[in-house]
C-alpha cells in the first residue's frame, strides 16, 4: 500500500525532509573542504606578504594583502552560509515534528529568508535553486519571484578598502609597514634578484589559487 501511495502521489512528507536534509549536509562537508582549502591558501599568502615586507617590496606587499583582505572576506562568507544551511536543516525538523501532527509541511518565511540568501552564493546556488523549487512544490515556500532568483554580485569581495589592506600589512609585519614604507632605494644584488623571480613566482601562484577559491 504504501509503495502504492508513494507512485500515485509521490514521496511523503517525512521522505522529502529527510532528502532535503541530507543534501543540506552533503553542502556543508563541501563548504568545510573549501574553508579549509581557502585558509592554507591565506597562510601561504600571509607569508609571502611578510617575505616581501621584509625585502622592502611594498608595493607587491600591497597586491598580497588585498588578496588577503578577500579571502577573509570569503571565509567570513562561507562561515556564514554555512550555518544557514544548517539553520535551514533545523527549520525543516520542526517542520517534520508538525507534518506528523497535521499531515503537511507548512510555509515558512524563515526558510524562504535563508534559501534566498544562500541562492546568491556560487558554490551553492545551484542545489539551492533546485531544493527551492521542490519546496515551492511541497507549500514550504512561496512562489519565487525571477528577480530575486537572479545572481547578484558582491562589490564586498571586489572592492576592499585601503585601510583593510593596511591593517593586513601592519598586522603581518608587526607595524613596520601598514601607514608609509618606503621601497628600499639600493640596487639589487644578483641574489636578490634571484630571491625575487622565485617570491614573483610563488606569489602569482598563490594569488591564482586564492581567485581560484574566491570565484567558487
Amino acid at each position: 500500500m504504501q509503495s502504492i501511495n508513494r507512485f500515485l502521489y509521490g514521496p511523503t512528507p517525512e521522505e522529502k525532509v529527510r532528502a532535503w536534509q541530507t543534501k543540506l549536509r552533503s553542502e556543508q562537508r563541501v563548504m568545510e573542504r573549501e574553508m579549509r582549502q581557502l585558509d592554507a591558501a591565506t597562510k601561504k599568502a600571509q607569508q609571502t606578504v611578510k617575505q616581501l615586507a621584509k625585502k622592502g617590496d611594498v608595493k607587491s606587499a600591497r597586491i598580497m594583502a588585498r588578496e588577503v583582505v578577500r579571502s577573509h572576506k570569503q571565509m567570513d562568507r562561507l562561515s556564514v552560509s554555512k550555518a544557514r544551511l544548517g539553520s535551514i536543516g533545523n527549520q525543516l525538523q520542526q517542520q517534520l515534528a508538525m507534518a506528523k501532527v497535521t499531515g503537511s509541511l507548512q510555509k515558512s518565511t524563515e526558510i524562504m529568508k535563508l534559501s534566498n540568501s544562500l541562492i546568491k552564493l556560487p558554490q551553492i546556488s545551484q542545489t539551492m535553486r533546485e531544493m527551492s523549487m521542490e519546496m515551492t512544490k511541497a507549500g514550504i515556500l512561496e512562489e519565487m519571484l525571477e528577480d530575486t532568483l537572479q545572481m547578484e554580485e558582491d562589490d564586498e569581495l571586489e572592492v576592499e578598502a585601503d585601510a583593510e589592506v593596511d591593517k593586513v600589512l601592519y598586522d603581518l609585519t608587526e607595524g613596520k609597514l601598514g601607514q608609509a614604507g618606503a621601497v628600499k632605494e639600493d640596487l639589487p644584488s644578483l641574489q636578490d634578484q634571484v630571491e625575487d623571480e622565485e617570491t614573483e613566482r610563488a606569489m602569482e601562484q598563490y594569488r591564482q589559487q586564492l581567485n581560484g577559491l574566491l570565484s567558487g
